[in-house]
């Protein structure tokens, strides 16, 4: 009888661990399926070149593991040919760009264009999208704004957030940043996220001048996201940059929960009503 009970118990023993083995097996299972459901399969094309001082292919590595974990299906390109070929360039969620200065072929430009006025999401950092194609002005005008200088070179500054209740800013705190600080000339009708204020010191000419750092705008029916900061990959070793280009990214690729399409602050519009 006694034996017939261990038996019995080591049976029921067995049962239990192999039903928590399987609970477990389904959670984790359910936790990548989860880590996948951003991009859903998806795909984001990363292209980088250009400057070397900006460290482009060291700054989009920080980026495309953390893609392929939100279940994008990444494609990794150091050639802007790429931009030119419309099979690859065809059904794309988004373009992550870090390429400083260059220039676009004719076919290069409008595969681009085209792709970003179609839905295509664009999105990048620094002077890999803000000083990119100085040539192609029609670039410049699907970007929303381009770099003009860095006065004082690397130096300590505050960045300040305009909106607090955004999917892309929410939870974060105004914060530090020791980099080059962005002057750039910005389409008055992009959405700013996050400013930075010159004190002068480097260029009196800017003194109290109040800048966009982070920016979205559409261009056709592509969302276009950049921020300014990301002079060296080491710079995203500040957290709230890192995770303000994450959130950016899938913001243009138009991830459910992620925000809404930008609503513009135009200085320049007249009041409603004159």
């Amino acid at each position: 009888m006694a034996s017939s009970l261990r038996v019995r118990t080591r049976r029921l023993a067995l049962g239990l661990a192999v039903m928590a083995l399987a609970a477990t097996a389904i959670a984790h299972g359910d936790g990548a399926r989860q880590a996948a459901t951003p991009g859903t399969g998806r795909k984001v094309l990363v292209v980088w070149g250009g400057w070397e001082g900006h460290e482009p292919k060291k700054s989009v590595e920080l980026f495309v593991p953390w893609l392929t974990e939100q279940g994008f299906d990444v494609e990794v390109s150091g050639s802007l040919d790429v931009y030119a070929d419309p099979a690859r360039m065809s059904g794309l969620a988004l373009i992550v760009q870090s390429v400083t200065m260059g220039s676009l072929s004719a076919a290069q430009e409008k595969g681009l264009l085209d792709a970003v006025r179609g839905g295509t999401g664009l999105a990048g950092w620094h002077g890999g999208i803000t000083d990119s194609f100085r040539s192609n002005p029609a670039y410049e005008l699907m970007v929303g704004g381009s770099f003009a200088a860095h006065p004082g070179g690397i130096i300590d500054y505050d960045v300040r957030f305009t909106r607090r209740d955004d999917p892309i800013t929410k939870g974060l705190a105004d914060f530090r940043m020791r980099s080059e600080q962005y002057y750039v000339l910005v389409d008055p009708a992009i959405e700013v996220l996050a400013t930075t204020t010159f004190s002068g010191q480097a260029d009196p000419a800017t003194e109290g001048t109040v800048m966009p750092v982070v920016w979205r705008k559409l261009y056709g029916r592509g969302r276009v996201f950049n921020s300014t900061l990301g002079h060296v990959a080491a710079d995203f070793n500040v957290a709230e940059a890192r995770e303000i280009m994450k959130r950016g990214m899938l913001w243009a690729a138009r991830v459910p929960g992620a925000g809404d399409d930008p609503k513009p602050g135009n200085p320049y519009r007249p009041p409603v009503g004159r």
